[in-house]
């Protein structure tokens, strides 16, 4: 308040031509700012794209819009020094204007440290070689520009005055109960760090656990989203997440298709044979499915069906497509039912009588009217 009190009484010794000539200063600062973005901005912009790499581009892309807020910032500084305070009121203002200064180079790598940006492109993609649809990426930048958050706002009250030291004092002695409360986060963040170091899934993929089964859509410091078939968002907590097995889907070479097929017990077995031969000539000469593994085979007598135990893989794992190679097969094998008159099975049970049995129970039938006659 002390501070306040001092730039007020400084005020009242300032005259309306002290009040001008820094508006005017304020003012060429502003126009400046605008022939900067609008010129000299763009020129610079054309000369880094012409450098070997996209580093000193994304820089100076990162620092747009807190350089406009600079000339706007430092105009106002120097319009504000030109005043005439006094000396607490001058220093506070400096006070201000280097704090604000803090908050626009924290902009700026905030900005920089985008998932998009080239440090993370150039280094991880060549360097590390990660994939560019791996999570890392997105997860890192995430990490540096909270840390980056963090780090500006405690310079900024440094630069204000505000003792930073006591501050993290209190957060050391407040740090055990505030680790005691946050476990189901801290896990969550090793749970993440874990799926990104790993790298079980990546961003796109159709992944399967115990929990879910869907399509990644994104990996944070808490959680990962994944988007269902139902196209409905699960958010699972990396903690559980890390600690499940995950079938990735999306790794699949080929994709399986197998199934009994059952024909009726009336089936002579020369034509269950000829059946058995025809299916796995299709599949052999089939363009979709894949020649490494087929199997057509009859396997057993079932309760009410012979059965014929059909399985292969198709070269594409793309569902629709993998569901249109399908349904061509199974058309195709209905064919071959067809033009050798088996028919498909269903479940139904016969009853058998003995012709001996009929007879005596008749018997006992007749007997038993003429007794009561």
């Amino acid at each position: 308040m002390e501070i306040w009190e001092t730039v007020i009484n400084s005020l009242y010794r300032v005259s309306w031509v002290d009040i001008g000539i820094a508006i005017a200063i304020f003012l060429v600062f502003h126009v400046f700012r605008k022939l900067f973005t609008r010129y000299l901005f763009r020129l610079i912009i054309r000369l880094t794209k012409k450098t070997p790499t996209d580093l000193l581009t994304n820089l100076f892309l990162a620092f747009e819009k807190p350089l406009r807020v600079f000339f706007v910032i430092i105009g106002i500084y120097l319009a504000l020094l030109y005043l005439p305070f006094n000396v607490p009121a001058s220093r506070y203002v400096t006070n201000v204007y280097e704090a604000l200064l803090i908050l626009l180079v924290g902009w700026g790598l905030y900005n920089f440290f985008s998932t998009n940006s080239a440090i993370f492109s150039s280094f991880f993609t060549q360097s590390v070689d990660v994939e560019e649809e791996s999570m890392l990426i997105p997860f890192l930048s995430k990490v540096l520009r909270f840390l980056i958050i963090i780090l500006t706002f405690g310079i900024f009250l440094g630069a204000l005055g505000y003792e930073v030291s006591g501050l993290v004092a209190g957060l050391g002695l407040g740090g055990l109960a505030f680790a005691l409360a946050a476990q189901d986060t801290v896990s969550n963040f090793f749970g993440g760090v874990i799926i990104i170091t790993e790298r079980p899934f990546k961003k796109g993929d159709w992944i399967e656990t115990p929990t879910v089964q869907g399509v990644v859509e994104d990996i944070n410091f808490r959680s990962t989203k994944i988007r269902t078939f139902a196209d409905s968002v699960v958010t699972v907590p990396n903690s559980t997440l890390a600690n499940e097995p995950i079938t990735n889907w999306s790794e699949m070479g080929r994709r399986r298709i197998t199934f009994n097929l059952g024909v009726t017990y009336t089936t002579p077995r020369r034509k269950l044979e000829v059946v058995v031969r025809r299916i796995e000539e299709l599949l052999l000469q089939h363009p979709e499915v894949h020649q490494q593994t087929i199997m057509v085979r009859f396997s057993e007598f079932n309760n009410s069906s012979l059965d014929i135990f059909i399985y292969f893989f198709t070269n594409t794992t793309i569902w629709p497509e993998w569901l249109k190679v399908k349904e061509d097969i199974n058309f195709k094998i209905m064919d071959i039912l067809e033009e050798e008159g088996v028919a498909v099975a269903f479940p139904s049970r016969s009853v058998y009588f003995e012709n001996r049995l009929q007879k005596t129970e008749i018997n006992d039938i007749e007997n038993g009217i003429e007794h009561e006659q």
